[in-house]
């Protein structure tokens, strides 16, 4: 890696202006005119030379935080342990505008500021030997609309390969989630690791458990947008790192393919909701539990068993009770089309709102697990509402009515 960046001019590259969102634009070229220098950086740029629409455009700058809340009146300072920019366009949109950075020298940091290393101010160049991986430290110069590359990204984009700035141990150690990233950023560009990875993760996947839960949350759920939790949580078991990550998960081939199958409909446009994705962790071993009991389980011991599976993690990761409540509700129904047709109170569960979600996620994972289309084809039509009424469930001869008993008439008082 050189000092000296390396510039690829426009005419080699082709990164459009037109590729990029306009909101971007607008805070890139009013911090240029006021004086500062402003790139796009991270992974916009990434994606963008990739062919890949961006989830959103970062921007990199020398002006500090307070600048840049003088130069827009929409604009929102957050973060205590990394100070940011936000500019806000609407209701729903933001651009995130950060300040080059450096890494402290060592008596810089005050005893009583734990975030001071994470706010000290300093050059593009240093700003990019700070960053998590090569591919994710180019900059795009909005003023000559050249690529800036200090740390040999352009190389691994060409090369296919994810590797880390500088030493991996001292990365991982700065922020252990780089090693799940690493883990989805390869699985979500199909690139090769560096061979320096898989090594250092196993040696800091422990590390793991001092990062705050709800970011882990946060993480995982960005694989699960990303189409990539299975690929990825399986590749996680294979260097060490899934029992830091998921304690209570149990690493099974069934649970990973039944992943994979999630990721793909999630592929075919299908949104993923979290209560979907808690229900998708844990349903093979609740399965498997459903198959050790009674045939005769009723639905309230139904519930403890999946209260079994999915305490533990909501505990874990701060999740809410309407959560575990839908991911619940998943189980049972599950339960319900595993035992078959014809029981007590299937009219009532097929008329409920949530049974449709429930037989999708049910098909989901017989063909995820191969199982015979039997098994899902007789419930279809009558969760579509397209059976009668009464035609697949319980058949119970009519209860006879007993007559109703008229009160015995008073007797007439005796005449005196």
């Amino acid at each position: 890696m050189s000092d000296e960046p390396f510039i690829l001019p426009r005419e080699q590259h082709e990164l459009s202006r037109q590729l990029i969102d306009e909101n971007s634009l607008k805070v890139l070229y009013r911090l240029r005119q006021h004086g500062y220098t402003a790139y796009l950086v991270g992974g916009g740029v990434r994606d963008l030379l990739l062919g890949r629409h961006p989830k959103d455009f970062d921007v990199g700058t020398n002006a500090t935080p307070d600048q840049v809340r003088k130069l827009f009146r929409n604009c929102r300072l957050v973060g205590r342990r990394f100070r940011l920019a936000h500019i806000l366009f609407g209701r729903d949109e933001r651009v995130e505008v950060a300040t080059f950075r450096r890494k402290p020298e060592a008596d810089e940091c005050p005893q009583d500021d734990p975030f001071f290393s994470e706010n000290v101010f300093g050059t593009p160049q240093q700003d990019a030997f700070r960053r998590d991986f090569t591919i994710n430290a180019l900059f795009y110069n909005i003023e000559d609309f050249s690529i800036i590359d200090y740390v040999g990204g352009l190389d691994d984009l060409r090369a296919g390969r994810i590797r880390v700035i500088g030493d991996a141990d001292e990365r991982f150690a700065e922020d252990p989630v780089r090693m799940l990233r690493a883990l989805e950023f390869s699985a979500r560009l199909g690139f090769e690791m560096d061979e320096t990875i898989a090594p250092a993760i196993v040696r800091n996947a422990e590390r793991l458990m001092a990062v705050p839960p709800a970011r882990i949350r946060e993480e995982l759920m960005e694989l699960f947008r990303h189409k990539v939790a299975g690929k990825v949580l399986q590749r996680a078991e294979k260097v060490g790192l899934l029992p830091w990550l998921l304690p209570e998960f149990t690493s099974q081939r069934e649970s990973f393919n039944f992943l994979r199958q999630l990721d793909l409909r999630t592929a075919a446009g299908t949104p993923i909701e979290e209560h979907v994705a808690l229900a998708a962790l844990y349903l093979v071993p609740f399965r498997e539990a459903c198959e050790g009991c009674p045939d005769d389980l009723n639905v309230a011991e139904v519930h403890k068993l999946a209260n079994r599976y999915l305490v533990g993690h909501c505990q874990r990761f701060g999740m809410a009770a309407g959560l575990r409540h839908l991911a619940r509700e998943l189980f049972v129904a599950f339960f319900r089309f595993q035992r078959g047709r014809g029981r007590r109170g299937e009219q009532r569960f097929l008329r409920h709102p949530f049974t449709v979600q429930s037989f999708d996620f049910y098909r989901l994972w017989c063909e995820a697990s191969g199982q015979p289309a039997e098994l899902w084809q007789c419930w279809e039509a009558a969760v579509k509402g397209e059976e009668p009424e009464g035609s697949g469930g319980l058949k119970r001869p009519k209860r006879r009515r007993r007559p109703r008993r008229r009160p015995p008439r008073p007797k007439p008082a005796p005449a005196s």
